[in-house]
């Protein structure tokens, strides 16, 4: 069993590294759940196949998956997938695992946050999340890491850093009452900069329209590089995005990181606007406490919620006019990765994209 530690990540010298520094390997959970997945969870778990074979390709992978499931992933997943059999109550791995930091020894320790589902009793998208607040812990048992519990409702969805001192987040998220109602905005800059290793964060005022997740900003913003951040737009002022991404642009050409450096900020256009059909939300069991699919609601559709990985950026495409012009913007920014796209559709129809379902493991000693 890990060590559960009493002292903060930065007191002791750790920092969470940029998504681009190496990894060790990468995290996914196994979707199952009928009343979010479609059609028996079978298009989705095709799609996780997918994309965790990609993945693959570049560094190892861990698939947590439920006993039930354990057969059916093991069928679908190559030999050299690691498979550890785990409950959890959904796919989220990004907002429920731990968010790891590391020092330069190469130590890496877990920070494991409280987790609500997103709201809790106050919005919240599923009832119970009791398993999934352990997939936290759990991970940093399996990889034998010590383990920080700040005892703060926090997803790691909806926080980016650039590995030097700068964290992006949004207000509509980590302000909202049905995360920490009894704290500040100042405590949890303090709690940010406790756990992360920074020293600067730069607060954005909402995320993707839509989005439920209460605004993540992995699914608006991104650092990309140290000083350069990619943001999800569009050229529609008629579209309730633009504001949305239009003050996020007023924000950030006004801010500095904590180097003090100016931000490069880079445009991809979002894809659509993409709408759930009237088959793919008659394919999802309408179950009491959890989140309704309707025909005809707006998805959360980004280029931005994407993973990079050791020599890959892993892209969610959407077969739209967009996708081509979003390879390319990332084949600008990461001229030394391969940039491989993955069917996102299916992922977005749960609530999210390919960086709500994965969360790396830092490379230590």
């Amino acid at each position: 069993m890990s060590a559960t530690l009493t002292s903060t990540p930065a007191a002791d010298g750790f920092r969470m590294p940029a998504e681009w520094e190496p990894h060790a390997g990468c995290f996914l959970v196994w979707p199952e759940r009928t009343d979010n997945w479609r059609d028996g969870a079978k298009p989705a778990q095709r799609a996780w196949r997918t994309l965790i074979e990609t993945i693959a390709t570049a560094e190892p992978v861990t698939v947590l998956v439920s006993a039930r499931q354990y057969a059916v992933a093991r069928a679908l997943l190559s030999d050299d997938v690691r498979l550890v059999e785990t409950t959890t109550n959904d796919a989220w791995v990004r907002d429920t695992g731990p968010t790891f930091v590391v020092n330069d020894a190469g130590d890496v320790r877990g920070v494991s946050w409280d987790f609500n589902a997103w709201g809790g009793l106050r919005g919240g998208l599923y009832f119970p999340w009791d398993a999934d607040d352990l997939v936290g812990p759990k991970i940093c048992d399996l990889e034998r890491v010590p383990v920080h519990r700040p005892g703060f409702v926090l997803e790691g969805g909806s926080i980016d850093v650039d590995g030097e001192g700068t964290v992006l987040t949004t207000e509509e998220c980590l302000l909202n009452p049905n995360r920490n109602p009894d704290l500040s905005r100042g405590r949890i800059e303090q709690l940010l900069h406790a756990h992360l290793g920074t020293s600067k964060v730069i607060w954005l005022p909402r995320g993707v329209h839509l989005d439920e997740t209460d605004g993540h900003i992995d699914n608006l913003a991104r650092f990309v590089a140290p000083g350069v951040v990619l943001l999800t737009w569009t050229d529609d002022v008629d579209d309730p995005q633009y504001a949305r991404s239009a003050e996020a642009l007023a924000v950030l050409e006004r801010e500095t990181d904590a180097a003090g450096r100016s931000l490069t900020v880079v445009k991809v256009h979002q894809p659509g606007p993409l709408a759930i059909t009237e088959a793919e939300a008659a394919g999802v069991d309408a179950v009491p406490g959890s989140q309704p699919r309707l025909a005809g609601e707006r998805l959360a559709g980004s280029y931005v919620n994407s993973y990079v990985g050791n020599g890959i950026v892993v892209l969610p495409v959407f077969d739209d006019p967009h996708d081509a012009a979003a390879v390319a913007t990332y084949e600008r920014l990461f001229p030394g990765r391969r940039i491989r796209t993955v069917p996102g559709r299916e992922i977005l129809l749960g609530g999210g994209n390919v960086h709500c379902v994965t969360q790396q493991l830092p490379a230590g000693r």
